[in-house]
């Protein structure tokens, strides 16, 4: 299990309503799910920041960050990706969010800066959102905020669902059929 999974199932960024141990209730997946999708909620922030706070003290440091980002590092080299140094990581999280002291991040950094917060928190917690961000397209991302420029990243989310769900209905001959 990876150390974010560990993390969310130890219950650190929030407790689960299940009644089985080690198990998530509905509630709690559609929690972690608004959470993972739409990261600049002050819900999906204030869960991040638990997750990567380790000693939950309120602050996240340096150490931890590393922590996180050496899993993300070895998976990267893993698939053959090119790793970014871990400290050059971290000037540029530093640099954008400009914590009053030193790689000591609180909360309210990310909420100050919170169309930005999903870029960190991706970076540390989710390979795949980090390897887009990594190779996005800035002409298609001015693109999409022009066409949809009222569009919350759960409402994209949502919209690449169902328009996903639809072609699946569409096209039923590319599913997997039972003999």
């Amino acid at each position: 299990m990876c150390i974010r999974d560990s993390r969310i199932f130890s219950q650190a960024p929030r407790k689960f309503r299940s009644k089985v141990e080690g198990k998530m209730s509905y509630e709690d997946f559609v929690w972690y799910l608004l959470c993972e999708e739409d990261k600049m909620t002050n819900r999906a922030i204030d869960y991040w920041f638990r997750v990567l706070d380790l000693d939950e003290n309120g602050i996240v440091t340096g150490f931890e960050l590393e922590y996180f980002y050496e899993e993300q590092k070895q998976r990267l080299e893993y698939l053959n990706h090119e790793s970014v140094l871990y400290e050059d990581v971290l000037c540029q999280m530093s640099d954008i969010f400009k914590p009053e002291k030193e790689i000591m991040f609180r909360v309210e950094h990310f909420r100050r800066q919170r169309t930005l917060a999903p870029i960190f928190f991706n970076i540390f917690t989710n390979l795949n959102k980090f390897v887009a961000y990594e190779q996005r397209d800035p002409f298609m991302l001015k693109n999409e905020a022009t066409e949809f420029p009222d569009y919350s990243d759960w409402d994209k989310f949502a919209q690449n669902e169902y328009s996903r769900l639809a072609m699946e209905e569409e096209n039923p001959d590319n599913q997997f059929e039972l003999e």
